[in-house]
């Protein structure tokens, strides 16, 4: 007969269960303390593993399954010299391991943590053995997800049987892996880090089309994201397969949505309709509507040369209406925009329908989190941007621009209250641009945005030249430029094109000259310090 050996922390998510399943399909269960006294409520025959192990458990029974009298059962081959050895000493060789280690991770996670909490919390025998199953090519269970997965495959007589246990194994071990990592980077204070992921879905190409295979990977093993906003939770709908650039534009609209949607909370205490546009990964166009068919409609303002063939982004659900609305208006009669994809909280299948376009190529992505977005839920996971030879981490981009800080500097003539607005729009979006940016802003809507230049007052051109190129008049619009003008021949371009209020950060040594030239010529200066709130982004 067949032998398993469970060991459980949480029996609570269906393990003893399963031994009882198993039982049944008669294997002989094996178990010890509180993971054997489930699985006997339950009605089921189980042996203590502690009657395999000379002397029994030990230290609290804290040391039971760290034998080798267990470890043996596991590494044994099916050669006749190991089974005959196995046999001599009485041992079983088994077949299955289950186990639910210690919750290490929630022990590191706790603010009030200590190196004996999380030393309290660490689990060797479970890792150990998941190891050693691993490496005997055993069954090797860690994930409750995968109970009656097995179940089902066992009844079914154990089909394909080599690779489905070597698929158990390298779940098991890439789980120790990322076990072993918490514990090492507590205990280091983060000298030792890494990650480990799980494949998602395969990108039809990567960032080039020679660049294959390219794929997407979510975080951890068992538990993954808690983030309701995480790339993974995104379903797609409608449309051909994804490249890695459309998961990289995700990303970056995510950031910028939820920029402008924090801004909005924090401020003003609500977050409107929002739509944003972006062609990589920089907005091109950008609103905020009281309904959908006005966010969308500031949105398709803004640069729709640009828009062509971008990625469009709504905290709304998209119909048929709007779905219309986002392919035809401003388009010639019988045109329609040419549109990569469509990201919404949901979709009405007539609005997919009309979405669709030549061989399908439209892609149509839902996740219902985005009606909910709001002050909190902006992405505080630390990033990490792989260099040769290593990795780069910092915090993610969480400043929040609030009108009220103590910190911003208001000079020259009163920005109204629709600056203020612009200003705050422009913040979002221009913190979220590839740096350097200056971005414009007109009536909630964005007219340009200067992106990626090695100089500030290129970017001011760059932003003015765009909007007057998109169609836009630039005078009475505000401006956002990411970092302090070094000099005042930036806010010069800017109010010679007629903006009336700039938002930036200071500490340039030449700050005087800025602030003088706008006072002087009544342009409306917000400044926060740059240590507080400078908004590169993708540096």
């Amino acid at each position: 007969m067949p032998n398993a050996l469970f060991s459980l922390y949480d029996k609570t998510t269906g393990g003893p269960e399963f031994a009882t399943k198993l039982s049944k399909l008669g294997w002989n269960i094996y178990s010890s303390g509180g993971t054997a006294k489930a699985i006997a409520a339950l009605g089921t025959p189980v042996t203590d593993v502690a009657e395999l192990v000379g002397g029994g458990a030990i230290l609290g029974h804290r040391v039971v399954t760290l034998s080798r009298e267990v470890h043996s059962g596991l590494l044994a081959t099916e050669s006749d010299c190991d089974i005959a050895e196995l046999e001599a000493l009485g041992l079983p060789r088994i077949h299955l391991v289950c186990i639910g280690v210690y919750p290490l991770a929630e022990a590191v996670n706790d603010p009030e943590a200590t190196r004996e909490s999380v030393i309290e919390k660490t689990d060797i025998g479970g890792p150990t053995m998941l190891s050693s199953a691993a490496k005997g090519q055993r069954i090797a269970i860690c994930d409750p997800k995968d109970y009656e997965r097995v179940y089902e495959w066992i009844s079914a007589g154990q089909p394909d049987k080599e690779n489905f246990i070597q698929a158990l194994a390298a779940k098991a071990d890439a789980m120790v892996s990322e076990y072993r990592l918490l514990s090492a980077r507590f205990h280091s204070n983060k000298k030792h880090d890494g990650w480990i992921g799980t494949l998602h879905t395969p990108c039809c190409y990567g960032e080039n089309r020679w660049q294959s295979p390219a794929d997407l990977y979510e975080d951890g093993v068992i538990e993954h994201s808690s983030d309701p906003l995480a790339i993974t939770n995104f379903e797609q709908v409608c449309g051909s397969a994804p490249s890695y650039n459309n998961f990289c534009d995700i990303d970056r609209v995510l950031q910028t949505i939820t920029h402008i949607a924090a801004a909005w909370d924090f401020n003003y205490d609500e977050v409107p309709c929002i739509a944003v546009a972006v062609k990589h990964g920089n907005a091109c166009g950008a609103a905020v509507g009281s309904n959908g068919w006005d966010a969308i409609y500031g949105m398709l303002r803004g640069d729709r040369r640009a828009i062509m063939g971008g990625i469009i982004i709504t905290n709304f659900a998209i119909n048929e209406m709007l779905a219309i609305h986002l392919l035809t208006s401003f388009e010639p009669k019988g045109k329609r925009r040419l549109i990569d994809s469509v990201v919404c909280p949901a979709v009405t299948t007539e609005a997919i329908d009309a979405l669709k376009r030549f061989k399908g190529k439209c892609r149509v992505f839902t996740n219902p989190a985005l009606a909910g977005i709001n002050r909190n839920s902006l992405n505080v996971a630390p990033l990490r941007r792989p260099v040769r030879g290593g990795m780069l981490i910092q915090p993610n981009y969480t400043f929040v621009l609030n009108l009220q800080n103590e910190l911003l500097q208001k000079l020259g003539p009163a920005a109204t209250l629709s600056e203020e607005m612009d200003m705050l729009l422009a913040w979002a979006i221009g913190s979220t641009s590839t740096s350097n940016t200056i971005t414009l802003v007109k009536n909630g809507e964005l007219i340009g945005n200067g992106v990626g230049q090695q100089d500030r007052v290129g970017a001011c051109k760059l932003a003015v030249k765009r909007a007057k190129e998109a169609g836009h008049q630039t005078n009475g619009a505000s401006a956002y430029s990411d970092s302090f003008f070094p000099f005042a021949d930036g806010p010069d371009v800017l109010r010679k094109a007629g903006v009336r209020a700039i938002l930036s950060s200071s500490d340039s040594k030449n700050d005087n000259l800025t602030i003088e030239y706008c006072v002087d010529r009544k342009v409306s200066l917000y400044l926060i310090p740059d240590s507080v709130g400078r908004g590169f982004y993708g540096n």
